[in-house]
């Protein structure tokens, strides 16, 4: 009787054994190789909050040539990165630029890995007859109000 039981008791150890290991060593497995990369975000290591001050003026003289310029930051300067950009040919910085459904600008590496997109700190000096489109956007000339560009993309990011 006593063989019995330990015979069961054994059975029953390494059957619980095996079952507590196999997710162990099912996670550890290749998975699959097509799957997409997760999105490049570029703005790890920057201070997005080291922003240009709000008081400058709403329009400044350019040096050379006397037109006056806005300064596009935030949603603003991504809008027209977006819009120079959009219909580029290519990947990479220099290719071309989507808008995604959440508000994001991206593009494209090498490997075809979405690399989102942020304006430079000190914002994009942009002759002010062209900047008046972005004016409703956060960021125009530095202000801190203003809509973004949520739900002006066609769709959102695609993983391949």
């Amino acid at each position: 009787m006593i063989k019995k039981n330990r015979l069961v008791s054994l059975t029953t150890t390494v059957f619980l054994s095996t079952l507590l290991t196999v997710p162990l060593l099912s996670s550890c497995g290749g998975g699959s190789q097509n799957a997409a990369p997760p999105p490049i975000d570029d703005t790890i290591g920057r201070n997005l909050n080291n922003r240009a001050p709000v008081n400058q003026p709403q329009a400044k003289r350019g040096l050379s040539t006397g037109q006056k310029v806005a300064i596009l930051a935030g949603a603003a300067g991504l809008y027209y990165l977006y819009n120079q950009r959009k219909n580029a040919q290519g990947t990479g910085a220099q290719g071309k630029y989507y808008l995604s459904k959440n508000g994001r600008v991206y593009y494209r590496d090498a490997q075809n890995r979405p690399v989102w997109v942020t304006p430079p700190q000190e914002g994009i000096r942009v002759p002010e007859s062209e900047a008046q489109q972005y004016q409703d956007f956060q960021g125009y000339n530095n202000s801190l109000t203003g809509r973004d560009l949520r739900g002006l993309g066609a769709g959102t990011v695609p993983t391949n």
